[in-house]
């Protein structure tokens, strides 16, 4: 019987200890909380884990954060938030595959190297007071046909690329400057190419990079098949524009396979090309005063542009010595983004037309080389 007592006692004590216990805990984080202390679940980062998106082309997705807690209006006001990006197994062009399709089964951090987006081109200010059309003309010429920096071929030391460069009569050529990358990715065989047209146009530099190693795309909008490999090159049903299809639209009313250059490197999971070739009909002042607006540049190792002066081109307005300007203005910013000029092609064939008339004897059609002298893959 006081074997039974003693027991009770000592129970009775332990339960009072425990509720001495949980009362001062309780209050301690009471007081805490009204003190403004925050939570020990918001401080420092949110916890990035592995997810695999069931979409079969790489997309970036914003998750927020669950551990999120009410601390106060300003920290509900700033909502943190976890990206999550599906990619190749590689970057690199070792692997031959479409669009991404391969399926990944980790999420690499984002480390695109592109600037934030603007809104504007800066426009440069006019070549002289009068703003006349033979004066913006005339710089814009004297621009376009001046290399900035000389591309000499690869030294005997550096790495062999055999038929890759084209002749100097050639409209189409690479840069393989040993003080630039592009030779030796192709030695690697780690080189990318972009190849934006429309229709059946020349093909030879593609085929020549795609045989020393390259892994070639080429953007065409009137195939008949989504994606086919031939020679060594994948070819897509897809064009590259200045804006992606609007959701809200249907298909049948709007262009189809078409979309802007980030949003096609980002469904393929690219982040760089080595080389981005583009003849375009005209819409590539739009085209590329989105990739210089959306910070697309910085992946891009060397740009070969064709332009086309015998208009203003789509959806480019203004009067004439504006649209002089605005194009002068779009060329002035690849040279901000570290692009230099190293070569320029003026077909004799062409019409001498410029926007619409004869100024300065300027060919209608000139093609241009780019090299990025800050790139590095």
């Amino acid at each position: 019987m006081g074997r039974d007592r003693l027991t009770r006692g000592l129970a009775l004590r332990l339960c009072l200890l425990l509720t001495t216990l949980c009362v001062c805990v309780h209050v301690y984080l009471e007081l805490g909380e009204r003190k403004g202390a925050p939570s020990p679940l918001t401080l420092g980062h949110p916890t990035q884990t592995s997810q695999v998106l069931p979409d079969s082309r790489a997309r970036t997705r914003g998750a927020e954060d669950p551990m999120q807690h009410r601390v106060g209006a300003e920290d509900r006001a700033v909502k943190r938030r976890v990206s999550y990006v599906r990619t190749l197994k590689k970057d690199s062009g070792a692997g031959k595959t479409v669009g991404g399709e391969e399926p990944s089964t980790c999420c690499p951090p984002l480390r695109l190297n592109r600037k934030s987006a603007r809104w504007h081109i800066v426009l440069e200010p006019w070549a002289s007071d009068s703003h006349s059309l033979e004066e913006e003309a005339r710089r814009f010429l004297s621009y376009i046909t001046t290399p900035q920096v000389f591309c000499a071929p690869t030294s005997p030391e550096g790495p062999v690329v055999q038929g890759v460069q084209e002749g100097p009569e050639g409209p189409w050529a690479v840069c393989l400057d040993s003080r630039y990358s592009l030779a030796q990715r192709i030695h690697i065989q780690h080189c990318r190419v972009y190849s934006l047209g429309l229709g059946m146009e020349d093909k030879t530099l593609e085929r020549s990079l795609a045989r020393a190693g390259c892994e070639v795309h080429c953007f065409d909008p009137s195939l008949r098949q989504a994606h086919l490999q031939e020679s060594d090159m994948w070819l897509h049903r897809l064009s590259v524009d200045w804006r992606d299809p609007n959701p809200a639209i249907p298909n049948q009313r709007q262009h189809s396979n078409t979309k802007k250059l980030a949003t096609i490197l980002n469904d393929f999971g690219h982040r760089q090309v080595d080389v981005l070739k583009a003849d375009m009909e005209s819409a590539e002042w739009k085209i590329l005063e989105n990739l210089v607006l959306e910070g697309v540049l910085s992946s891009v190792g060397q740009l070969l542009l064709e332009i086309h002066l015998h208009w203003a081109g789509f959806e480019v307005g203004g009067d004439d010595p504006s649209v002089v300007r605005y194009w002068f203005s779009l060329l002035k910013e690849l040279e901000h983004a570290h692009f230099r000029l190293f070569r320029y092609h003026s077909d004799p064939a062409k019409p001498r037309l410029f926007l619409h008339r004869n100024i300065l004897n300027a060919s209608s059609t000139y093609t241009l080389g780019w090299v990025n002298t800050q790139w590095r893959p």
